[in-house]
């Protein structure tokens, strides 16, 4: 089966589990998703599985990815911070969707491969830095919608600051080793308002000392 195929099939496959967003489903479709994962697994880049990136980390299964993309509701009009970037994958995902994509990245050999995937795919409006995603982003800024791509025990206060009112927040929140719950997190005029979406599992928020270099626009 060609790699076409395969990832024919396994849009099938997110619509049937409820993905009903036609925007969240071509913008899946328009990232190739065997430029994220080594080659030694291309094979599996469209099976409904995580995926092995280095130094520790994961490429979410699809299924999550789809689902964490259409909670956020993102659109042309809006900006998006990310925490962990990983290979790329989500905010090359988010990058079709929304006006630009922020995304920090505590591993440099990791940011310097998600980068170069940026640049091949002319994905110019994510902007990235090196750094502990725990603090936000660095400079002053208030996002509408912020994604956490790795579980921490509580939502870091930093970045429910840096959330926008009337704002979403979707991260993993759970114990390192076990899995974790999904929780969509909204703000109001009368506090945060908390969704659970259910169980997943996610590699660790790790933070850093508070310090931030390197980085670029896309």
């Amino acid at each position: 089966m060609t790699l076409e195929a395969r990832k024919i099939r396994l849009l099938m496959q997110l619509r049937r589990a409820g993905i009903a967003s036609t925007e969240v489903l071509a913008a899946l479709e328009r990232v190739p998703r065997e430029l994220f994962v080594p080659h030694a697994f291309r094979d599996q880049a469209y099976e409904n599985l995580a995926l092995p990136i280095g130094q520790g980390q994961t490429l979410s299964q699809p299924e999550v990815v789809a689902q964490m993309t259409a909670e956020l509701a993102v659109d042309k009009t809006m900006t998006v911070l990310e925490i962990g970037t990983g290979s790329g994958y989500q905010a090359a995902v988010l990058a079709r969707l929304a006006r630009r994509v922020y995304s920090i990245e505590r591993h440099k050999p990791l940011l310097d491969e998600a980068e170069a995937r940026f640049a091949e795919l002319r994905l110019h409006n994510v902007t990235t830095r090196l750094g502990d995603g725990s603090h936000g982003w660095p400079e002053p800024r208030s996002f509408p919608r912020i994604i956490v791509t790795c579980a921490a025990a509580l939502p870091p206060e930093p970045l429910l600051a840096q959330l926008r009112p009337g704002g979403i927040m979707l991260l993993p929140v759970g114990e390192t080793g076990r899995s974790q719950e999904l929780i969509k997190l909204e703000k109001t005029d009368h506090g945060v308002r908390e969704t659970r979406l259910g169980m997943v599992r996610f590699v660790p928020l790790v933070g850093d000392p508070p310090a931030f270099a390197g980085g670029k626009s896309a």
